[in-house]
């Protein structure tokens, strides 16, 4: 998902049902928006992100990333806003 304007679409892969948490951080590990939270059956997922924060507001061009948990998994990608 690098570089993006002003959409990303994050994909990922669940083995097995299981309880997913994706949060979008800012470049200081501030949360900007949580894009997921929820059990999800397993399978090929893919969300977006508009590049707008919890409160629906625009964020700046920046370096932003993504952690995707799940019950047995952690992941952290960087991704680059560029307006």
């Amino acid at each position: 998902p690098n570089p993006f304007n002003p959409v990303t679409t994050i994909r990922y892969d669940l083995p097995q049902e299981s309880h997913v948490h994706l949060v979008i951080y800012d470049i200081l590990g501030r949360e900007v928006k949580t894009i997921v939270n929820s059990k999800e059956h397993a399978g090929y997922r893919s969300v977006r992100w508009d590049g707008l924060n919890s409160y629906g507001q625009e964020v700046s061009t920046g370096m932003y990333f993504y952690r995707l948990e799940t019950s047995d998994f952690s992941k952290v990608q960087k991704m680059v806003l560029l307006k």
